[in-house]
């Protein structure tokens, strides 16, 4: 199984639009408001690598308000 953290910058005022996107999105574990250089966390699975990232990459693209993500690739 393939898992990833994904941190979001929104838009001001942008949070909960972005995140009810999110929660649409079958890949998506969890999503948390949090405080600090980014304003969301994102837990991600999937079945593989190649799932995680079309899934994941092509529905972000896709939601308005996001400005800036950094994925980070589970090892352990």
């Amino acid at each position: 199984m393939a898992l990833a953290f994904i941190l979001i910058n929104t838009d001001v005022a942008g949070e909960q639009e972005v995140m009810d996107a999110l929660k649409k999105i079958p890949e998506v574990d969890s999503v948390h408001l949090v405080y600090g250089i980014y304003d969301l966390i994102v837990k991600v699975s999937s079945d593989s690598l190649d799932k995680l990232k079309t899934g994941v990459t092509g529905s972000l693209r896709n939601i308005p308000k996001i400005r800036s993500t950094m994925t980070m690739i589970a090892v352990e």
